[in-house]
């Protein structure tokens, strides 16, 4: 960045702070540097300290080659919670009919918990990643509530007393708050949410169930939509503990409104986590798309910290290089605190100096 300086001061031109990176270095009056911040900080021993996790996904870390990643992935004191990105699906569990395969999983889940690391189970009921005989099958309502039922009981019987929490329902409803046209709600109807529910509070009692979805970082239809699936469910007394929000987000199109929806769901009584945190960028990177994503990332995990019951953050990927980004999102990417070398991000840094100026303690108590 040096040279843009220089560039910039022979010219005579005052260059803008926020096109310089967040780990620049500072030319401090009296021309002392700033060194720009650099290795690793911890960031779930700094959450952990405020009462809370901070996580990452894997999804097959038995054929990695990649030494640098595994470490930094099951290095504990980065982080504290690990989610399978995909070996708990259905298509993985129950590629056949009422016959499981656990071994993905089991995997994931023994790794990290050699490792030190809490597992977040994901999960049990979605509309995607769904095997073919169940997707092509033929079902009455009856049939299909048994077959959820089962693989549930299954599922959760498997891995009980071993994971912190479950996705129990996974994104249920469209943007504009109506219900997602699934397999599940079209058959069953809606109460496939109370029956996944009350079948995975009996099977796993001890586990934190949480309903999770995208694009409900703020208030709006569909973020309400879930509030007041909630209400509803708090009313029947259907055992629900958490609302997972996702945070697949956007550098720079974050809502002004998180730590307000943070707060209401909060005040249901609900632990509130984010999940499946990345803030992509459009490519090529460049400094100015660094800084605005440092600062996106501490928007997040200042809503996050300001709540008690803001237990934790989960990003979705160690390093930019494991992001699901670039396939879905091929002129974006870069969403992730690592880069491709496993070396830290300005946003890394971002996300350190917010955790530790938190405030507010969180109540997170699942640690093993």
């Amino acid at each position: 960045m040096a040279p843009l300086v220089q560039i910039a001061a022979t010219l005579g031109l005052a260059l803008s702070s926020a096109f310089v990176p967040a780990n620049a270095a500072v030319i401090e009056r009296g021309g002392k540097p700033t060194p720009a911040p650099s290795g690793l900080k911890s960031l779930n021993t700094l959450a952990k300290a405020k009462g809370r996790y901070f996580g990452t996904i894997v999804n097959t870390p038995w054929d990695s080659t990649d030494t640098k990643y595994l470490k930094l992935s099951g290095n504990s004191k980065e982080f504290g919670m690990i989610t399978p990105e995909n070996y708990q699906k259905w298509f993985a569990t129950e590629p056949v009919r009422n016959q499981f395969n656990f071994t993905g999983g089991d995997y994931i889940v023994k790794w990290a918990h050699k490792n030190g690391q809490v597992v977040r189970g994901h999960n049990y009921v979605w509309h995607s990643q769904l095997p073919d005989w169940l997707n092509n099958g033929t079902w009455d309502k009856k049939t299909l509530t048994s077959i959820m039922v089962n693989h549930i009981v299954k599922m959760g019987s498997h891995w009980k007393g071993k994971l912190y929490a479950w996705d129990v329902v996974n994104e249920p409803f469209n943007d504009d708050g109506t219900w997602r046209s699934s397999i599940w709600h079209d058959i069953i109807g809606p109460e496939f949410i109370n029956i996944a529910f009350t079948t995975a509070g009996a099977v796993d009692p001890h586990s934190k169930l949480y309903i999770n979805d995208y694009n409900v970082e703020g208030v709006n239809a569909k973020s309400t939509a879930h509030y007041n699936l909630i209400k509803s469910l708090q009313k029947k007394h259907v055992p629900i503990h958490g609302f997972g929000i996702q945070g697949h987000l956007v550098v720079a199109q974050l809502p002004t409104d998180i730590s307000q929806n943070v707060a209401r769901f909060a005040k249901l009584g609900l632990e509130v986590a984010f999940t499946e945190l990345d803030i992509r960028m459009d490519l090529p990177n460049n400094a100015k798309n660094s800084t605005l994503q440092a600062n996106d990332y501490k928007t997040v995990v200042n809503a996050c910290t300001a709540h008690a019951a803001c237990v934790g953050i989960t990003v979705w990927g160690t390093s930019d290089d494991v992001s699901w980004i670039p396939d879905v999102f091929p002129t974006q990417g870069d969403a992730l605190l690592f880069d491709s070398n496993k070396d830290p991000k300005p946003a890394y840094y971002a996300v350190a100096d917010a955790l530790k100026a938190a405030k507010v303690k969180g109540h997170f108590h699942g640690w093993l």
